[in-house]
């Protein structure tokens, strides 16, 4: 991806694992800033670069110490097991000090495994362009969202260069061992609190949510006419107050529509297990028809946002939105979708004064996109299979048939396409003398 506008002449900060991303036997050391300038430039990036290599440097010849001083790259002595732990501090500490626009790089192949979790909710926080080098390429997919990416390798070009020499310090050692290790990443979103008041930029802006009626379903007695009120209720006491518009997926043959739909509320009937197929399929509908980088909010009512997550957390890097959550009951473990506010399904149903307004709500199908503001109309729709063959689901017709039989496919599509991409990369890397041959992902 060519450099924006912004970030031609921005900063460029590498953090640099010579463990995993060795320097290769004979390669002169004092290319290494050349190498890496020269893949930027070549991408559009001409920026400053500073460069900090960390390892244990007890075990690097001298030459190669003495070639990346004298081309300016910081050097970081590490033990081993604290590499990752000190990189990343590094990481926290330059973000903290240098505001974007900015591009940060990682070399090394600890990414997924050490880095991402922390790293994602900091990017949805503040976003900074990223590029990624590794020696090994990932298993598991990253949703960090990364402007580039490169194999290690492919970055340098081997030259000769002088035998090696070792360092040894009695004194080192002794400091070494005294000092303690600290091996673990510290992840400094984990203690962020959970509800933050609206900052000045986000109090009035616009608020979907997409709400998931088959994990938090309205409770039995309490008025479906105070959904959409105790929820703005929610939002006002954190200081937003922008426009909200809600969205209900569930199986609507026993919803209270009329209460629903008369404070606003949209209602869009589906199926268990196709229900997020339809709200991914809805939430890259709003933000198709919104301007980028326009602030705005979105909320997810589910228990099971993970299944979405992926896709959720690209938008929330890449864009200017607040993202709020609510669920029937506590995750057991944080996710790394960067929260503004969350909240559990009871405690948001919280009773508040109702005010009256003309409701503009819609009744969707989402098994056939079939649409209508009349509930007769809708209730007619969803109801008439039902009730003519007893079933208990309903099928209006062969594409409600032909959606539900694409439910597994959407499950394992994600899988599928992430073997696809590492298999076209290991071929692109190990085929170097055939003629490359041009995927296509479907």
């Amino acid at each position: 991806m060519r450099a924006t506008a912004e970030h031609a002449t921005a900063k460029i900060a590498v953090w640099w694992d010579m463990k995993d991303c060795p320097i290769p036997e004979g390669y002169d050391a004092g290319r290494i800033r050349q190498s890496l300038e020269g893949a930027f430039k070549e991408k559009g990036y001409s920026g400053p670069v500073s460069i900090t290599a960390y390892g244990d440097q007890t075990q690097t010849p001298d030459h190669i110490l003495q070639g990346l001083f004298s081309t300016g790259i910081s050097i970081a002595h590490t033990r081993s097991e604290s590499t990752n732990y000190l990189m990343y501090r590094d990481m926290v500490e330059w973000r903290d000090q240098n505001p974007p626009p900015a591009t940060m790089m990682i070399i090394s192949n600890q990414v997924g495994s050490q880095f991402s979790w922390d790293l994602v909710r900091l990017q949805q926080r503040t976003l900074y362009n990223l590029f990624l080098a590794y020696s090994i390429m990932p298993e598991a997919l990253i949703v960090l969202s990364r402007s580039e990416e490169w194999c290690w390798k492919e970055l340098l070009k081997n030259k000769r260069s002088a035998p090696p020499k070792y360092l040894t310090s009695y004194t080192h050692a002794r400091e070494e061992d005294v000092n303690p290790t600290y091996k673990k990443v510290v992840r400094v979103t984990e203690d962020w609190g959970r509800n933050y008041k609206a900052t000045l930029e986000f109090a009035t802006a616009k608020i979907q949510v997409w709400w998931d009626m088959f994990d938090c379903p309205i409770p039995e007695g309490y008025d479906a006419l105070q959904v959409r009120p105790s929820i703005e209720a929610a939002f006002k006491e954190l200081g937003y107050y922008g426009p909200v518009s809600i969205t209900a997926y569930g199986d609507h043959k026993h919803t209270p529509l009329q209460a629903l739909s008369s404070t606003g509320v949209d209602v869009a009937h589906t199926v268990p297990g196709v229900e997020y197929k339809a709200m991914y399929r809805d939430v890259n509908q709003w933000h198709d028809d919104n301007p980028p980088q326009t602030a705005a909010i979105m909320m997810i009512i589910s228990d099971n946002v993970e299944i979405i997550s992926i896709g959720l957390v690209s938008l929330l890097q890449e864009n200017k939105y607040n993202f709020f959550l609510a669920y029937s009951f506590r995750p057991y473990k944080m996710s790394y979708l960067l929260t503004s506010a969350e909240w559990l399904w009871e405690s948001l149903l919280k009773c508040s004064e109702r005010e009256s307004s003309e409701s503009t709500a819609m009744f969707y199908c989402k098994l056939c996109r079939f649409d209508t503001e009349s509930i007769n109309n809708f209730r007619s729709h969803i109801l008439f299979f039902f009730f003519c063959q007893r079933r208990s689901h309903i099928l209006r017709d062969d594409k409600h048939a032909q959606e539900e039989k694409r439910i597994p496919a959407f499950r394992n599509s994600t899988i599928q396409y992430n073997r696809r991409y590492r298999v076209a990369y290991y071929d692109r890397h190990h085929w170097p003398d055939r003629q490359r041959q041009v995927f296509f992902f479907s």
